[in-house]
This record gives C-alpha cells, structure tokens and sequence, in this order.
C-alpha cells in the first residue's frame, strides 16, 4: 500500500494539480481573469442568497389550457364534418364538452366515425392503460357530444409547462444574466430565480407577457361604431391598440400569419423618422403566407396583434416579397428591445400569474458570505488544531490533504460552472469534518496496529489498507444520501447535495491517494524507528 511508481505518483500529484487550478480565478480580479483563454476563465457562480437577485414563482393559467383545448376541439369538429361533407347545426360549447347535432340521419354514421378519429391515444404511461384524449357519444336526435377527459387535461398542462420553462429561459438568457435558476415546481408552477438582478420590474414584464404574435386583416367592411354597438360580425371581434388613448379595431378572427412563423426579431430605427422599431424576418412558409396576403389586400390595412391588443394597423402599400417587414408603434428603445426578445424567444403557450416574489438585496447576500467565511474558517481552524494536538506530524499531513480537498472541491464546482448557494457552503465546511475523520480511521488503525506488535511501517501499511473498507462503507452511504437529496430537493437543498457530494468524492480520492503518497515518500525519506502519532 505504500509502494508507489514514479508514474502513479506523478499521476496522483497532477490530477489533484490540474483540479485545484480552476478554483484560482474564483481568488482573483475579474479583469485580470479576463485576459485568459476561455476555458481558464470558470468560476464558481454565487447564488441568489450569496449575491443578492430577485426570486419569482408563476403559476400556468390551467383555466386558458382548457379554454385553448375546447376551442381547438370546436375547431377540428367544423373542419372534420365540413371536409365529409356532412350538415349539422347547433355547434356549441358547453363546459369540457362540444356539441353538434347532425341534420340527416344518413349522414350521422358517417359523422360519428370521423369525430371518433379525433379521440387520439395519450402517450406515456397513460397511454398504455388505454386512456384517450376524448370520450365521444353518441345522443338521441342526432345529438354527438365529445369530452375532453381528465388525463388529456393534465397532459396538455404538463406540456404547457415544460414549453413555458424553455421560453422563459431563453427570455431571460436574452437579459444577459449569470446562471439563472429556471426549474419546475409541482405541476403548474415555475420557479425563477435571477442572481444579481436587483430591479425585477423588467424581468416581470418579459415573463408576464404571453407574446401571442398574430398578423390579421382589419374589416373595413363594419365600421367599428356599429360593432361597439353589438352588430359585430361573427367572424370579427374589437381589438384595442397598445397606445393611449386607446383606439378600437375590428379585427378579423381569422389569422393570416401567426408569430410562430418568425425566425428573427431585432430591435432598430426607422431610416427615415429615426424612431424606435422591430425588425421581423418569417420563415420559408410565413414568407409565403405573407407575400400571399399583402398581393391581395393591397391599399387594406392589416393589423399587427399582440396578446389581443393592436400595436400597429398600417395600409399595406405594395406587396412585401422579401418575407421581412418590420413593426413601428411608439416604442421607446428598450420597450423595443424588450418586444424583439418576447418574439424570439416565442409565445407562452398559456399565461402566466406571478404567485410569489422575493427580492434578495445585495447587502443581504455579502452578509451571508461574511458569515459563511468566519464559520469556514473557525470550523477549519478548531480542525487543524485538533489534528496537530492529536495526531502531531500526522495530523499536519492531514490538514495539507484537507486543504487540498477543499481546493478540489472548488475546482470541480469552478469545472461544473455550478452555483454555490449558503447550504452549499455548508456542505464544504461539513465535507471537512468528513475528510479529518477518513484520516482519523486511519490513524487510529495505525494505533492500534502498533499496539499489537507491528514495525512502524507495517503498522503504517496495515492502517491504509484495513481501513479501506471502513472508509468507503461510511462514504458510499453519505453520498446515496446526497444523491437522493438532489435528485427529490429543490434550490438550497440542492446546492447542499451538490458540494456534499463532491466533497466526498474528493475526500476518498485525497484520503486513499494523495495523504498515502505523502506518508509514503515521509517513510521512505526518514525510515522512522516509531510512529509520531
């Protein structure tokens, strides 16, 4: 056990080197990091508690899903009997459930197998216990009534969530921000938390808007007089505009282009009134679409939709080809920046309501990194002296493999570009007392060893070796433990399993490698006649 090759050693030695040298930009200025190469410059990222930030929960409007759900429902059943052909009558909504009555009899067969097509397998789990998004029966009178079912509800939500979670972050990742912390939250909910952002009132604004992007004719058939009155046509409905005064449209139901179609929004100034605007580019079908629409409703205007309110409502003068056009509406610079971020970073499948915020304020988080330190270095000052009282040389080389421990340990999370939260100091400081009492166990064996009549290295190898399985035991069940906080906690709890389970990883490394190579080359330099514990 203690016999090591000139390559192990040097192995050894450069493994917990190489580890220990991206902790150091974590010690250093940032401009003098800066000049580095890339992969040099990681660091560890301080968390919301340690650096201050802002701490947002949303909740996915569960009652729009639903909403969205049975209109698109209502939807595909006028489109499914209009492409069979088939007459009905009495289209209607009520609650989960769309009814429709068809008018001949020799129709309703027919009628009733398409509107079953629309009842679709759920996938996962469900699907294999033979749930289906919809329950179709069949009425007296021609009566068909589709339902949505529960488990398609909790599907669509659950689908919901996870799109709104990649919207938001490549939302927040357009601010320019440092790791933030986007995960979910039970089965509706999203947790937000920005690290640094002290105002949140703009990141509240970008999360807070649906960004529904629809581009849509304007009927100038109705003037809008007449339809604030009530004689709106079916297929329109009265939209205001986004500046003030407000100003109502009517607009048609039908959208032409929708913003899902866009490939690119950027922020810029009209060339000719050197005013704030929003430069959009579609793709190859929203190109088309659009050249389509603006060749037929020349000298028409159209209207630019955004979460049902009108930004813009200009006269197409001529047909747009290129497939870009950009969006003018009395924006500032940033409110126009802010709308080329909510359009690249595409819709929100349904709205979301902020439940809870926090606002964690720098002076706050310097505090608790200032008594961070002083707990780190009174427990790593009570542990060194402990060491050297009992154990004397070798409670030195325990404290240098200790101290090389922690290094790594900051290393690994500079490697991870980790965040390091409160609970994960923590972690570090209870990570050292994790480390001493590896070299304890050892150094007790070596005792006992002695005792029982062994030369000083022999005692000293047996220590090493029989302590092994000990060591490993209490380690292996510290990190399941560790494992399993990450893999059920959230935020703090986390960061804690985090640095816990790095610190034990390093531990068993410096404890059975580097504080052994050290013993080793002390043996063979001073062939001690006794044991100096």
């Amino acid at each position: 056990m203690l016999y090591f090759t000139r390559w192990k050693a040097a192995a050894i030695v450069l493994t917990a080197l190489f580890v220990c040298l991206f902790a150091v930009p974590n010690f250093l200025p940032d401009k003098m990091v800066a000049s580095w190469p890339k992969w040099a410059q990681r660091h560890v990222v301080l968390g919301l508690d340690l650096q201050g930030g802002s701490h947002i929960l949303l909740e996915v409007d569960t009652k729009t899903v639903r909403k969205d759900m049975i209109e698109t429902l209502r939807d595909d059943v006028r489109r499914v009997l209009r492409d069979a052909r088939v007459g009905y009558t009495g289209l209607a909504v009520r609650g989960t459930t769309v009814e429709v009555r068809i008018r001949e009899a020799a129709s309703y067969d027919t009628a009733l197998t398409k509107l079953r097509e629309l009842s679709l397998p759920l996938g996962g789990i469900l699907g294999g216990s033979g749930q289906r998004s919809l329950d179709v029966s069949n009425e007296a009178d021609g009566l068909i009534r589709l339902t949505q079912t529960d488990p398609a509800v909790i599907e669509r939500v659950r689908q919901s969530l996870e799109q709104s979670i990649q919207i938001i972050e490549r939302r927040v990742n357009e601010l320019g921000t440092v790791e933030p912390l986007i995960q979910r939250q039970g089965t509706d909910r999203i947790l937000v938390q920005v690290p640094g952002l002290q105002d949140p009132t703009r990141l509240k604004q970008l999360l807070g808007k649906t960004a529904k992007l629809d581009f849509r004719m304007v009927d100038t058939g109705t003037s809008v007089e007449a339809a604030l009155q009530g004689r709106a046509p079916p297929e329109d409905e009265i939209l205001y505009s986004t500046s003030q005064p407000k100003t109502p449209y009517l607009v048609e139901r039908r959208v032409l282009v929708s913003g899902g179609e866009l490939t690119d929004a950027q922020p810029g100034f009209d060339q000719r009134t050197s005013e704030p605007i929003v430069s959009f580019r579609f793709n190859t079908s929203g190109a088309r679409k659009f050249a389509q629409v603006t060749q037929e409703n020349v000298g028409k205007p159209f209207a630019i939709v955004l979460d049902n309110e009108v930004i813009s409502a200009p006269v197409i003068r001529e047909p747009i080809l290129a497939g870009s056009g950009q969006i003018s509406g009395s924006f500032t610079v940033q409110s126009a920046n802010d709308l080329s971020i909510l359009l690249r970073a595409g819709a929100l499948p349904a709205p979301l309501t902020i439940i809870e915020e926090r606002t964690v304020g720098p002076g706050l988080g310097a505090d608790s990194i200032a008594k961070g330190k002083i707990s780190s270095y009174v427990g790593a000052a009570m542990v060194i002296i402990f060491m050297i009282m009992t154990y004397g040389l070798f409670g030195v080389f325990a404290n240098i493999a200790v101290a090389i421990n922690v290094a790594m340990i900051f290393g690994v999370l500079s490697l991870l570009n980790a965040t390091l939260t409160l609970p994960g100091i923590a972690g570090i400081v209870l990570t050292v007392g994790i480390a001493v009492d590896s070299n304890v166990l050892i150094y007790e064996r070596i005792r006992e060893e002695v005792r029982g009549g062994r030369t000083p290295i022999n005692a000293i190898d047996a220590g090493f070796s029989r302590a092994l399985a000990t060591i490993l035991d209490s380690n292996i069940t510290t990190f399941i433990a560790a494992a399993v906080l990450f893999y059920i906690g959230t935020g703090p709890v986390r960061g804690f399993a985090v640095t816990l389970g790095i610190g034990i990883i390093t531990t068993v490394f410096t404890a059975f490698t580097l504080t052994r190579l050290i013993v080793a080359y002390w043996v063979w330099w001073r062939r001690p006649q006794r044991v100096p514990i």
